[in-house]
């Protein structure tokens, strides 16, 4: 099947290398991401709400190969150890090999379990994402980042471990429901927040078409951020530096998800209200101006995004939360922040007073 409109984005890791694939009908387009699958056993991982719409696409084109499925149920809370015994069950079952594969079928729960099982059985196999949601598509598919929540927090187990490929099929989000959507342009804004000020103009001119799903203007949306995150995880694959910024948003963010339980906010929500948190400690540090954090919370409002803290947060439980994130170093809070649209960088030894004061503030204003 050849299609003009696909686009191919390399992320570039020397023999690890492999490639992003956007466009509309590549789940039907086995002929280009077969050559991805060297051996004979798949398990095909994806949940009871993608599966039935997507499922057989993927299957007509493992004919010849011994494939399974493993199946799980939606939803954040489900990413889970047990889910990843349940997997390694399955590849067990089908007698998966070291030249096994696992693809991975869904959003970022599912993409980064699977890479998480693949991660694990053998020492490590291969695995494709076939990402079904617009926020995997745009982050959580592309450089290798895996694992599994625990109650005390998220993606606190996990593993760096590469795809073979990313088989990003559009047509998928034509199913995405509109909440689901929206929490997808959160990472694309971030993307903007972080490291490009006229992309970020760009979206915010394009808002309304965005926001609206045009085609056009949400292809290109996706590409500019596929390409400028695989640009930083070519330079930076474990996240030793530059990589980091890419978490702007998620401290706040992630511990606004472990409050929660996973069910109060979907993810890309959770980035949103942390991004705003992070611009206005940013402020609060005098590192960027009032007029920056307006025009962030005026854009993730334009495309129906939060950009304040859920009704009844509790700013010491979210301070004790953000004190357990994997970015902290000696005890100390290590936080993405900028010094204005896309010039975030790394601050270590943020002052706890400054963030417990910005927290309270929004959950004042908020209240």
């Amino acid at each position: 099947m050849s299609n003009e409109k696909i686009q191919t984005i390399d992320v570039a890791l020397g023999s690890r290398s492999y490639p992003v694939w956007l466009g509309r009908g590549l789940l039907e387009d086995s002929e280009r991401w077969r050559e991805a699958l060297r051996g004979r056993h798949v398990l095909v991982i994806s949940n009871r709400t993608v599966a039935p719409l997507y499922m057989d696409r993927v299957t007509q084109g493992l004919h010849g190969l011994q494939a399974s499925a493993y199946l799980l149920d939606d939803g954040e809370t489900h990413k889970s150890f047990a889910n990843v015994s349940h997997a390694l069950d399955a590849l067990a079952a089908l007698g998966a090999t070291r030249d096994a594969c696992i693809i991975a079928l869904g959003g970022g729960v599912v993409g980064d379990l699977a890479g998480f099982t693949a991660a694990c059985w053998m020492r490590g196999i291969d695995f494709i994402q076939m990402p079904t949601t617009l926020l995997a598509m745009v982050d959580s598919s592309v450089g290798g980042k895996t694992g599994v929540n625990l109650p005390a927090g998220k993606n606190l187990v996990g593993a760096f471990h590469q795809p073979r490929a990313v088989v990003a099929d559009i047509a998928t989000l034509d199913t995405l429901p509109d909440r689901e959507y929206r929490a997808g342009l959160a990472e694309i804004i971030k993307g903007a927040a972080i490291g490009d000020a006229p992309f970020f103009e760009w979206l915010e001119k394009h808002a309304q078409a965005l926001a609206a799903r045009d085609e056009a203007t949400l292809m290109h949306a996706i590409a500019t951020k596929v390409r400028y995150k695989a640009g930083v995880v070519a330079r930076d694959e474990t996240e030793q530096g530059e990589r980091a910024l890419l978490n702007l948003g998620h401290t706040f963010g992630h511990a606004l998800e472990t409050a929660g339980r996973y069910t109060t906010l979907l993810h890309g929500e959770a980035v949103a209200v942390g991004m705003v948190m992070a611009a206005k400690l940013s402020e609060r540090l005098t590192m960027s101006s009032q007029a920056d954090t307006e025009r962030l919370e005026q854009l993730l409002k334009a495309v129906g995004l939060p950009a304040a803290l859920p009704d009844g947060s509790d700013p010491d439980k979210l301070l004790a939360l953000m004190r357990l994130d994997k970015k902290n170093i000696a005890g100390t809070l290590r936080l993405i922040l900028w010094r204005g649209i896309g010039r975030a960088e790394i601050v270590t030894g943020v002052d706890e007073d400054a963030v417990s004061a910005v927290l309270r503030e929004a959950a004042w204003e908020d209240g």
